[in-house]
């Protein structure tokens, strides 16, 4: 069986990205994609689709607090209003890609995110997030699945926002503070494969991917440099000033701690964490593949 998919945002990163992962797979997956912009999607046929996944929206990176009606209108209303015409025209499975940013003002022990944890976030953007989430949620029925993924940090070749940004950092640096700190993030492919198998085997409900293991922005650091043939320095004799410093947004998003408990990203239908930090990050950074 060949499944039609839908993907909702033309040439966003993500939306592309899985579309070249389930494309090595044309005997499973016939995919379209489609703009969002200017209601171009109210005159596409949905009848004939299986799935559609939802990637358009407003980016985090892009946030401005002065446009939050904008937020909502795009990431909230737009969602909800696609998944009714979705539903109404017999698509069986819709794919909404959230984020972990919904728990940006939830209270964490630690920074740890459990199954308990309650979304929660003061910022437009997860909370636009999190009202799309609560307008899908009464869609559901036996006909209509619906798929909410929360991921943390995505990053891969030619991604945006933070990664690339340390990337740069550690190609200029030559000295690097070891501080010991947990982050989820997920990679691309990782993505990629996770959601090929949501779709084979017709999930629903919430799902918080990430990587096989945590990560540690040194040691993230450490990988980027090697695999620019750079030599960096770490030292903890930085630490003391992180520590009092760590509250400060940019020094929180770089050594803070954000992370989701390792079982509830346990996935017992196949293996979609193909990648592992180190591997993840040599392909993202020169297309070296190791083992």
């Amino acid at each position: 069986m060949s499944y039609r998919i839908l993907i909702t945002g033309k040439n966003s990163y993500i939306g592309t990205s899985v579309e070249t992962w389930l494309n090595r797979s044309p005997e499973d997956f016939l995919i379209d994609t489609i703009d969002t912009r200017e209601n171009a999607w109210k005159k596409a046929d949905f009848s004939k689709y299986d799935v559609v996944f939802h990637v358009a929206g407003i980016a985090h990176a892009n946030a401005k607090e002065d446009q939050r009606d904008l937020y909502y209108k795009v990431n909230t209303d737009l969602t909800i209003e696609i998944a009714k015409h979705a539903k109404s025209h017999g698509v069986k499975q819709f794919i909404f890609m959230s984020s972990a940013i919904v728990y940006t003002s939830s209270k964490l022990q630690d920074g740890l995110i459990t199954r308990e944890t309650e979304p929660y976030s003061k910022d437009p953007y997860g909370d636009s997030k999190i009202k799309a989430e609560e307008g899908l949620f009464p869609l559901r029925d036996d006909s209509f699945k619906v798929v909410v993924l929360r991921p943390p940090m995505i990053y891969g070749k030619g991604s945006k926002g933070n990664y690339p940004k340390l990337a740069k950092l550690a190609s200029l640096t030559p000295i690097f503070p070891d501080y010991n700190n947990k982050r989820s993030m997920l990679h691309i492919e990782n993505l990629s494969e996770f959601i090929k198998l949501i779709i084979l085997n017709n999930e629903e409900g919430i799902f918080w991917p990430q990587n096989p293991e945590y990560t540690r922005t040194s040691e993230m650091v450490k990988f980027i440099a090697n695999a620019n043939d750079k030599e960096i320095y770490f030292t903890t004799l930085i630490n003391p000033l992180i520590d009092l410093i760590k509250n400060h947004p940019i020094v929180n998003k770089v050594f803070g701690d954000l992370y989701y408990d390792m079982e509830l990203s346990t996935y017992t239908k196949g293996n979609y964490q193909i990648n592992t930090l180190k591997k993840s990050i040599y392909e993202t950074e020169n297309n070296k593949i190791i083992k």
